[in-house]
């Protein structure tokens, strides 16, 4: 197990790596740079003058030392710009540069400074990574424990009305994508049209007090999409674990219906869906980008929104690591919950 896991964790840094050198190459292409610089400087600056600018704060540097300064593995710059004046990396929040430290990049804890929210990245990202959370928190209460009853009922008696009625529902549920599912919930629960205006409040509200009022909408349109996916999965495993051999040598000593679903194949049919469960993480965290825009709800979603459509180099690069990292994390806690839920399973 000991080995797996630095194995697992040698590979996460490699891919780590490679993927956060991938996203900082394609943020740092010269029609970001010009447009930044257009955005910070003058929207009507010569071609000259964005070259300029570029080169007084470091941007026309190579590609892999401007990523070893922002990785905190290689030394910050120290320019003297055309005009005149000393800019350094690391002397950007006030410091000078004799005070500044030569090292300033992401493994110092400086994810750079947000050009559009004006505000430290991590900062930024500390408190939407909050308020997602959150959200991904009531999401997952509400879509994990529906989705196993669904699919344990549907698996227990395969081909039975409950099945085909449960089976059907999951397929609608994931078949809905959440911008249809949510539109829908708005029009008819939180408006006037249909007259059934039960949830007034909205969910910009539930950044400060989330009740159900206006958290339910949000959770309900993230949970239904995932649920059916999840159930449909549990319902595959439990139906093929209620076939297998011991189940049928239990059944023949007289072992009662409920113990041989709750003792016997419960714990076997959930190995499957434990792996799509924690899989969920990482898709709740970039999936809930349509349905964070959708009810302005202002976390980790709208936030990687704002960064890419506002050309927001700093605060981009920052959501992205995040992402990277919870999907590596969420994948190594995922094959160590498989390895404990399938004894049978040996690491060579």
């Amino acid at each position: 197990m000991a080995r797996m896991i630095f194995r697992s964790l040698g590979w996460m840094v490699a891919t780590a790596l490679c993927l956060t050198f991938i996203v900082f190459w394609l943020t740092n292409l010269s029609p970001n740079l010009e447009k930044l610089a257009k955005t910070q400087g003058n929207a009507r600056m010569a071609d000259e003058e964005v070259i300029s600018w570029l080169d007084n704060r470091g941007y026309s540097q190579p590609l892999l030392v401007k990523y070893g300064e922002w990785l905190g593995v290689l030394p910050g710059y120290v320019i003297e710009g055309s005009d005149g004046e000393l800019r350094a990396r690391c002397s950007t929040r006030g410091l000078t540069i004799d005070d500044a430290p030569a090292f300033c990049g992401v493994l110092q804890g400086n994810w750079g400074f947000s050009t559009v929210l004006r505000d430290d990245v991590s900062t930024i990202i500390t408190t939407r990574l909050g308020l997602t959370g959150k959200l991904m928190f009531w999401v997952m209460m509400v879509m994990v424990p529906g989705a196993l009853i669904m699919g344990i009922l549907a698996g227990m008696r395969e081909g039975s009305r409950l099945d085909r009625s449960l089976s059907t529902v999951s397929i609608l549920t994931t078949a809905t994508p959440e911008y249809v599912s949510g539109v829908v919930f708005i029009a008819v629960f939180a408006t006037s049209t249909f007259g059934m205006n039960w949830f007034r409040g909205t969910a910009t509200s539930a950044m400060d007090d989330a009740n159900f009022n206006n958290f339910f909408l949000p959770v309900i349109t993230i949970a239904l999409y995932g649920m059916g996916y999840i159930a449909r999965m549990t319902r595959a495993s439990m139906t093929e674990v209620m076939t297998a051999q011991y189940i049928r040598t239990a059944r023949l000593k007289g072992v009662s219906f409920r113990n041989i679903v709750l003792k016997h194949a419960l714990r076997n049919a959930l190995i499957a869906p434990f792996t799509v469960i924690m899989l969920q993480f990482p898709w709740l965290l970039n999936g809930v980008v349509i349905v964070e825009t959708l009810f302005n709800y202002k976390g980790f979603g709208w936030t990687l929104v704002q960064a890419a459509s506002n050309n927001d180099i700093e605060l981009l690069l920052g959501v992205s690591v995040v992402s990277v990292f919870v999907v590596l994390i969420t994948q190594l806690l995922s094959d160590i919950g498989y390895v404990f839920l399938n004894p049978r399973i040996r690491i060579s």
